[in-house]
């Protein structure tokens, strides 16, 4: 119950920012929400109508309108079921910690600041004098409420006792504050089956086919780092392909039936999971829930004040943000402190497809250019003349440059060996660069033997260099 209170306001908002009506928002919270919890491959872990993917299709919904938007959705959840269906979930563990770590600050920080659309005034600007300290006042109640509690009893959920509490001085001293139907109604019917009305037509595919593709990148990404955070919260282990799987399906009837897209929701994640939710029924009752609310129970849902969920909201931003890592970031290596810093930001001012694949290629630049300082060689005179290198570590492509540096072509003798027993070579550049230094010797009429070779390098050797390898 918590989860779905949680879920409605964030849903109307994003449909909002989106330029939808906020019942797309309420039906896609709904659906998303029940499916991936019911077929999904994370217990507890809690997916909705997600503004990170809101923000994405802005431009294509005020320029194509709303059934574009929805073939997007579609296709979208498309991609997604596809890359479950070829397990490439498991690339989620090649995210390095400091990429996490900038995932859940960044996602924190947005969490944080979206919740200051509850202080616009209704007619635009900023609420003022009075109202703005009661809005404040009241917030601060529901996190005392939040905070509190737990230490004096955990049969009621602190979330929940929150907003009850704080509805209820609302009602009962007749006290004037926003409220969630002053952002919308959210009295609607039962979605119906809506095929999107468009041309099927290449010049379509074009437009939403873009959007749909970053909307997939950013929800899958979204969830299997969500879906990471969990594993480690509740000590178990999700299954990242099912998941995948059950959130492209979720998506494509979301917008078969008129419903946003949707991912894995961090914020509503952890007031599930801080209120006891670790199964299955959690996910599939706020998402039950949130249909009953637009069927049965908006008069009264309507009427919870906006600064209950916004004390929540920022208790949850407070909670998700890793204040660890902080002072952390004075000890750790500079490049695992810029990409926590890089990925918290990058998170919050574009996306987090964007801040993801920044840190991740930033972790990457830094891992190539501090191993390839870790390859060596050892020279030593032979008693026939000859002179033997010994070659330590990976020769990769960051380290070729390294390996030219490291022979004395002019001083050496005719008959130069590479030993490479303690050598691993790991790519194509690899190879070239031995090949490169073969051709130097060659040139100055002298013979370059490269030795001892595992059996996976000398494949490599033969299959790439040619002739010449042998």
């Amino acid at each position: 119950m918590t989860t779905a209170f949680a879920l409605v306001p964030e849903a109307m908002a994003f449909a909002l920012v989106a330029h939808l009506n906020p019942l797309m928002g309420l039906y896609g919270a709904a659906i998303i929400a029940a499916l991936t919890a019911a077929f999904g491959g994370r217990p507890g872990m809690i997916s909705g109508a997600a503004g990170s993917m809101a923000v994405v299709i802005v431009a294509l919904v005020v320029q194509h309108g709303a059934e574009y938007f929805l073939l997007t959705v579609l296709l979208s959840g498309l991609i997604q079921f596809l890359f479950g269906v070829l397990r490439l979930g498991k690339l989620v563990p090649m995210i390095p910690h400091p990429v996490m770590l900038g995932f859940v600050n960044g996602l924190a920080i947005v969490i944080a600041s979206s919740q200051l659309e509850h202080l616009h005034a209704p007619g635009g600007g900023w609420l003022a004098g009075n109202a703005l300290y009661l809005m404040l006042g009241l917030a601060l109640v529901a996190m005392l409420v939040v905070y509190v509690l737990p230490r004096l009893t955990r049969v009621v959920p602190s979330a929940l006792a929150s907003i009850v509490i704080v509805s209820l001085i609302v009602q009962l001293f007749g006290v004037h504050t926003r409220a969630v139907g002053d952002i919308a109604s959210i009295k609607g019917g039962l979605p119906f089956l809506h095929w999107p009305q468009v041309p099927w037509t290449l010049d379509t595919l074009k437009i939403v086919f873009p959007y749909a593709l970053v909307m997939a990148m950013v929800g899958l990404l979204e969830t299997l780092l969500t879906l990471n955070l969990v594993d480690e919260i509740t000590a178990t282990e999700g299954q990242p392909n099912r998941e995948c799987m059950a959130l492209g399906a979720a998506n494509v009837v979301s917008g078969l039936f008129g419903g946003m897209g949707g991912c894995a929701m961090i914020g509503q994640t952890m007031i599930n999971l801080t209120s006891g939710g670790r199964t299955r029924l959690s996910g599939i009752t706020a998402g039950v829930l949130v249909m009953c609310f637009v069927l049965f129970l908006s008069p009264l849902i309507e009427r919870i004040p906006l600064a209950a969920l916004l004390g929540v909201m920022l208790v949850v931003a407070q909670k998700t943000f890793a204040w660890g890592s902080v002072p952390l970031l004075r000890r750790l290596p500079l490049t695992d402190a810029l990409t926590i810093v890089a990925v918290t930001v990058i998170t919050v001012f574009a996306n987090l497809a964007t801040a993801v694949l920044c840190g991740v290629l930033i972790s990457a630049i830094a891992f190539s250019w501090k191993h390839a300082d870790h390859l060596s060689v050892n020279r030593e005179d032979l008693p026939n003349g000859g002179r033997r290198y010994r070659l330590q570590g990976t020769l990769y492509f960051a380290a070729t440059a390294r390996l030219q540096a490291m022979f004395d072509v002019d001083a050496d003798p005719a008959h130069v060996e590479l030993d490479c027993s303690g050598a691993h070579l790991d790519d194509h550049s690899a190879v070239e660069a031995i090949e490169a230094l073969r051709r130097r010797y060659a040139q100055q009429g002298k013979q370059l033997q490269v030795t001892h070779l595992n059996d996976a390098c000398e494949a490599l050797l033969t299959r790439v260099g040619g002739a010449e390898a042998h």
